[in-house]
């Protein structure tokens, strides 16, 4: 990298709850940073508000030792929301002889990803991702204002032209933002729930599918804020409302570039089918990772348009895990668990590293299922609470061949002592610390 005409950067990496952590430097100095940024490794395995984790290893047993942060390759990556020209550089933590650090989310995707490269294979995904546009404002949060008629939205408007048109300035900036961030925006529509939208992102890498999913819920968050808004990923902003998800499609390449997982026909090859059964054997496990807070289970009831079992099918969005129609090229994988406040590079690891361990053990999925599958019985269930799921991750020996050890000991106690301090906490007043954070 050279000098910037930014005067101020941003410099910072995803923690384990897909936050921003980093400094502000400024713009001269960016030349500098190719050599790497000191900062302690403990900096990304903080809870929800910041603080460090309790009687953690990162802090008690290396004295908060640092790490050092290295750019990515992306940055600088303009910042469209804020009010002066000022750039982020989004980076990645190693240590000093130049190892990827343990605790680091991009580097657990980094490593799943190697796998696939050490056959030969190249990982192809998108997402897509809801959000609400809210009023957070007073004592509670609130249905979003209509810029056309000047009352608050009522009800969800599915697929509704007049919707997106009423917040035609927000996503114009929105779209004009992804193509100065090289983020790949395609659809936007409307959602089922109050002031609910969803956003495609086009398939590409996966790594940078990551990148530009936690690049995105930035500029969204950032964006609503200059329109007088919030917006928000939260699982579950209104109880008695649809509840934001965050759906990975994904397919595998060879060296030739064809796509593994296409027979020519609408079934998939047997490498499809051993990587659906992956990934449902690791779903019950890994249902911390695509439900990080004790909201996100508020989405996890049957019948709310969220998969509660390991299931799968073809066409049926009902299930956990569906195969799409369409051509047989793009014969792929949609993975439809996880929360809109999933972090991006845990889902993406956890997804794909669950694939592959299908397809290294050759197991074999059940037979899809036809119909609801909320009425499906006898199925494999997701954890049920918050505290459970951090039991099962805890002891998952299968979890620990698809996420490096350490990285769940950090997130396992991130996760006890946030759900220790909402616990003392008002639930009336969770959704203060969740309506950006989450």
């Amino acid at each position: 990298m050279t000098s910037t005409a930014y005067p101020t950067i941003r410099i910072a990496a995803c923690d384990l709850n897909g936050r921003m952590r980093g400094k502000r430097v400024p713009g001269r100095t960016l030349g500098a940073m190719e050599k790497g940024v000191r900062m302690p490794f403990s900096a990304l395995n903080v809870d929800l508000w910041g603080h460090d984790i309790e009687d953690s290893p990162l802090v008690f047993e290396t004295g908060d030792a640092d790490g050092v942060l290295v750019p990515t390759g992306r940055g600088p990556v303009p910042m469209p929301w804020l009010d002066r020209p000022s750039a982020l550089v989004p980076m990645t933590m190693r240590h000093e002889t130049g190892q990827p650090f343990a605790g680091d989310p991009r580097a657990a995707l980094e490593a799943v990803l190697a796998r696939y490269a050490e056959r030969g294979w190249e990982v192809v995904a998108a997402t897509e991702m809801e959000f609400t546009l809210v009023d957070d404002s007073g004592d509670s949060i609130l249905p979003v204002i209509d810029p056309h008629s000047g009352r608050r939205l009522a009800h969800g408007a599915v697929l509704s032209i007049q919707e997106l048109d009423a917040f035609d300035a927000f996503f114009s900036d929105l779209y004009d933002g992804c193509e100065d961030m090289g983020v790949p925006a395609d659809n936007i529509i409307a959602e089922a729930g109050v002031g609910q939208f969803e956003v495609t992102l086009t398939h590409q890498s996966a790594l940078r599918a990551a990148d530009d999913a936690w690049l995105f819920k930035a500029l969204v968050q950032g964006l609503a804020r200059k329109y007088k808004m919030a917006a928000t990923f939260m699982a579950k902003p209104y109880l008695d409302d649809a509840g934001n998800g965050m759906h990975v499609h994904f397919s595998v390449l060879d060296k030739e570039g064809r796509n593994i997982f296409s027979d020519g026909g609408p079934s998939g090859t047997p490498i499809l089918l051993n990587a659906v059964a992956g990934c449902l054997q690791a779903m019950p496990d890994s249902t911390l990772i695509f439900a990080p807070f004790g909201n996100s289970y508020h989405r996890l009831v049957p019948g709310a348009h969220a998969p509660t079992s390991a299931v799968w099918a073809y066409e049926n969005r009902t299930a956990a895990i569906r195969i799409p129609g369409g051509p047989p090229a793009a014969r792929r994988i949609e993975h439809r668990s996880a929360g809109g406040d999933v972090n991006p590079y845990l889902l993406l690891a956890t997804v794909l590293g669950a694939g592959l361990v299908g397809i290294e053990d050759g197991l074999t999925p059940p037979e899809p299922i036809s119909g609801n599958a909320y009425q499906i019985e006898g199925a494999p269930a997701l954890a049920s609470d918050w505290s459970a799921a951090i039991d099962r991750l805890e002891n998952s020996a299968l979890m620990r061949r698809i996420l490096p050890e350490d990285l769940i000991t950090y997130l396992v106690m991130t996760k006890r002592q946030e759900c220790a301090v909402f616990a003392e906490m008002d639930p009336d007043r969770h959704w203060e610390s969740l309506i950006e954070t989450a």
